[in-house]
């Protein structure tokens, strides 16, 4: 059969599609096709339009060209990636795929028609998917805290943009819609009134009517609570709770979904425990050294009554490319990260950081080590910052330092990561630093050959701002088994 079209909206940089777009069919077609996404923010468009061309070219010819491996290399540059024979073809497809757009009343008409246009080309009346998750700093816990005393906040309208998704869904009708939001919208009050049950009603009430099932639970009427997706408990390294609806039409025939399947937990150290040692720079521009960061690092241990001597020497600060990487992950993680024809690693370069910061980070890295935890407030002196309520009790993000604990799950790995690295310290002392890109996509489950189009920072924001694409391929699996379709084992 052909792949059921897919519609990817508030796509960010593609983590969703990614997971739906991996899934194949006995015969090694694709289930699902993306036939348009929207997204307003630059870069996270040409990460889309990167990775829509990739997959047009894998539909076509089973793997990527040789080109892209040139690409991630540093050899080749974007332009000439996007002009290669090998991709030429299918960077005109991916510029129809992709639609740099802020989905709003304004821009509706416009949005309707393009969606009109992608869905006519596969045939009228045949089933699709939307799927998405509408922008969520208004309902998030911690924006509400950092902002509950904007006035402004009330009146966000991000508060209401999944007005935007119900109205694709009333104009167009899909057959299944998959929504994503962060779990704070269960809490979130709008006008008076909690905003959880007035999205759940109007999306029940959309079109002919839709039942909104859960992910977790077989009930045909969830309480709120039974659409968080614990993400720890399916296999992704990390601990992020999303709520996650799925809506299915009624009257569509289709089979009651099933649900997710619990598995083991994974570590961070089983998803980049394997990945090149690397050092950060000391900051400010110019300050750097080896000499200084061995001070920084032999200082922090000394303040945290640990021995140790030299440290093994450490690449200065990684590289856009780390040549000769060879993957050591195990089990399911590799089976969806690696792609051994990559050489090496991309992306996994740490940002600089001050003197200052490179102290906590090792002094909490060894504390980290002992199964210890400190606070601000709980930081030796020398390390405190030299903020007048630092060691306040009540002052707020106290464990604004915080290591990603090497045996567990990680935290939730969000956008902020692109403002600074304190809350996602490496675990191993030696390193001293906080996450590289390439280490949050791989918390995240991005594959090795996801490349993500911006500066560091732009990267870093793109990464935190995605539904990890591991956690979306099962929930496809699970809408594939509505359309009575085994997904088969392997990936596009």
């Amino acid at each position: 059969m052909s792949a059921i079209p897919v519609v990817d909206v508030f796509a960010g940089p593609g983590g969703l599609n990614e997971g739906f777009s991996s899934l194949l069919n006995s015969d090694s077609s694709p289930i699902f096709e993306a036939v348009a996404s929207f997204e307003m923010d630059p870069w996270a468009c040409r990460t889309l339009r990167l990775r829509a061309a990739l997959r047009h070219h894998r539909r076509e010819f089973g793997a990527n060209p040789a080109v892209y491996y040139d690409f991630l290399r540093g050899t080749v540059d974007q332009a000439g990636l996007e002009t290669s024979p090998a991709l030429e073809v299918a960077f005109k497809h991916a510029w129809d795929e992709i639609r740099e757009m802020a989905l709003g009343p304004d821009t509706r008409a416009e949005s309707n028609s393009q969606i009109k246009a992608a869905l006519e080309a596969r045939g009228t009346g045949e089933p699709w998917i939307l799927i998405g998750g509408p922008p969520c700093q208004a309902y998030s816990l911690a924006g509400r805290s950092r902002r509950k005393a904007d006035p402004t906040f009330a009146g966000d309208h991000k508060h209401v943009l999944y007005r935007e998704y119900l109205a694709i869904i009333e104009e167009f009708r899909p057959t299944v819609f998959v929504m994503e939001n962060v779990k704070g919208m269960l809490s979130s009050q709008h006008s008076g009134g909690g905003i959880f049950r007035t999205i759940r009603d109007d999306l029940a009430a959309a079109g002919n009517g839709y039942d909104i099932r859960s992910f977790v639970v077989p009930d045909d009427d969830p309480k709120p609570s039974d659409f968080i997706i614990r993400t720890e408990r399916y296999g992704i390294p990390q601990r992020r709770h999303r709520v996650i609806l799925l809506g299915i039409q009624r009257e569509s025939g289709l089979r009651t979904p099933g649900q997710l399947d619990t598995r083991p937990t994974t570590t961070v150290l089983d998803a980049i425990g394997d990945l090149p040692g690397i050092r950060s720079m000391v900051s400010p521009r110019g300050s750097d050294s080896e000499t200084a960061w061995r001070l920084a690092r032999d200082a922090a241990w000394l303040l945290a009554g640990k021995k140790g001597g030299r440290a093994a020497r450490l690449p200065a600060v990684g590289a856009p490319f780390v040549d000769g990487y060879v993957p050591a992950l195990q089990g399911h993680l590799r089976d969806w990260l690696v792609d051994d024809e990559i050489g090496g690693v991309a992306l996994h370069e740490s940002r600089a950081h001050m003197e200052s910061d490179l102290k906590r980070y090792g002094y909490l890295a060894v504390m980290a080590e002992r199964g210890k935890r400190p606070k601000l407030g709980d930081l030796p002196d020398a390390l405190v910052p030299n903020h007048k309520n630092a060691r306040n009790a009540d002052a707020p993000f106290t464990d604004r330092f915080r290591v990603q604990i090497r045996d567990e799950s990680s935290t939730t790995v969000v956008s902020h990561i692109s403002k600074d690295g304190h809350y996602y310290i490496h675990y191993d002392p030696t390193q001293m630093r906080s996450l590289s890109v390439r280490e949050a996509a791989r918390l995240q489950t991005f594959p090795d050959d996801y490349f993500f189009v911006g500066g560091r920072t732009q990267q870093y924001h793109q990464v935190g701002n995605a539904v990890p694409p591991l956690l979306a391929r099962q929930l496809g699996e699970i809408v594939a088994d509505m359309f009575g379709i085994k997904p088969a084992a392997g990936r596009l």
